[in-house]
């Protein structure tokens, strides 16, 4: 996986800096946009910003290549992945919470329209 995946000699540099940091960033920056009602597409140029931001870090820190497509690449699909979860996760919740008596959660991702209640109109 070295090599292909990340390019330091330890797993634990592109854990804390690619997963936890860079995926932390994402998740928090697309919760905002959530929070803010944005679209779904909208995130994606706020995660390309984050995913360039991880990688900086790799470079400035800990000596990695700063203009590699490969693993930009890498970087970009870890923090598109945390960012989408967040993004869900908090329109979700929105949802569920804001309109009550119109969604109902099914999973901490997704939610459905409440069935009628039995005996109504």
């Amino acid at each position: 996986m070295q090599g292909l995946i990340y390019e330091e000699e330890s797993i634990g540099l592109f854990l804390l800096v690619t997963v936890a940091m860079g995926g932390w960033a994402g998740w928090m920056a697309a919760r905002g946009l959530a929070k803010a009602w944005r679209p779904f597409w909208q995130i994606v140029p706020a995660l390309l910003a984050v995913a360039a931001a991880v990688r900086f870090i790799h470079f400035a820190l800990f000596g990695g290549t700063l203009l590699s497509a490969q693993y930009y690449a890498v970087d970009a699909i870890v923090v598109m992945i945390v960012g989408a979860a967040g993004y869900r996760r908090t329109r979700t919740r929105q949802m569920t919470t804001q309109y009550r008596w119109l969604y109902e959660r099914t999973s901490p991702l997704t939610w459905r329209t409440r069935e009628p209640a039995a005996g109504g109109p």
